[in-house]
């Protein structure tokens, strides 16, 4: 059983910051499905969209400095543990370097340190969006969490990534081929190095390039972290039938807009909306052979 002091230090922080105006928490409606056995997780935007989730670039750095408002607690003398300013899930987390980090660099092993010392007292879903294209909204380096009790759903695709890491070759599916999944190391001491060699592995096997060898990955792709496994996910683009698609996509959960096809989603399901965001077999295929 976890401690969850961050968590609860979240929760507090968060009931001041809405109070304050430091965060905006996004007004949605959750659509009821009828099935049993859907993979996915559909809300309504009522309020306004988020300049965050239109605009990109390095004019305005929200995290150089972070507003103190927003601080949840340093992790460590590297990475703090702030609020997300517009949340559809209140107390959703950003872990965020302390200094400039390109978001789109890549990842070192004090990075994965910072989110298994979060992780040992706070856990859920964790993600990360390498670029725009992956779907990200700010070009300094962060990690997003969202909380999840110990016998609460990580995300609505969590057994089929789960059936994807023992099962690969046998799954059916129309983005498989852009993903690459590991199991994480259970021993407490050896978390953080094995969550940085499977993320080095599979830079390598899908095509991203070698650390060390080359400045920056040569593709946009998306991380999920639960406590059973970590998966990386190439990218080409970040927008599909009028949703905007980061790594919460692939976990099950889909923000629609006025501009989102939703009843494509609804009759089709995911994986075709997620398609088309995907990084190309054929090409994949290619790039592995440069």
């Amino acid at each position: 059983m976890k401690k969850e002091l961050i968590w609860s230090k979240a929760l507090e922080t968060s009931r001041k910051a809405v109070n304050s105006g430091a965060v905006i928490p996004l007004d949605t409606i959750k659509y009821k499905n009828n099935h049993d056995n859907c993979d996915y997780e559909l809300r309504f935007l009522n309020s306004p969209i988020p300049k965050y989730l239109i605009e990109y670039g390095p004019k305005n750095n929200p995290f150089i400095p972070w507003d103190s408002r927003l601080e949840i607690q340093p992790i460590n003398d590297k990475h703090t543990l702030i609020l997300n300013k517009y949340p559809v899930q209140i107390g959703h987390m950003l872990l965020i370097t302390n200094i400039w980090k390109a978001q789109n660099g890549w990842l070192n092993i004090d990075d994965f340190r910072a989110i298994v010392d979060v992780d040992n007292d706070t856990t859920g879903l964790w993600f990360f969006n390498s670029s725009k294209e992956a779907g990200a909204s700010q070009p300094h380096r962060h990690f997003q969490l969202l909380r999840r009790h110990t016998n609460e759903s990580i995300c609505p695709r969590y057994k089929w990534f789960c059936s994807l890491l023992n099962n690969k070759n046998n799954i059916n599916s129309l983005i498989s081929h852009c993903i690459s999944i590991k199991a994480r190391v259970k021993d407490i001491n050896s978390q953080a190095n094995g969550l940085y060699k499977s993320y080095k592995s599979m830079a390598v096997s899908m095509g991203l390039g070698e650390i060390g060898k080359i400045n920056k990955p040569r593709k946009a792709y998306n991380l999920l972290i639960t406590s059973e496994w970590i998966a990386l996910i190439t990218r080409e683009k970040d927008i599909s039938n009028g949703f905007s698609i980061n790594a919460l996509g692939f976990a099950g959960y889909f923000l629609g807009t006025k501009k989102s096809n939703i009843n494509y989603l609804i009759k089709f399901g995911p994986e075709e909306i997620l398609k088309d965001v995907v990084e190309k077999l054929d090409k994949r295929e290619a790039n592995l052979q440069y």
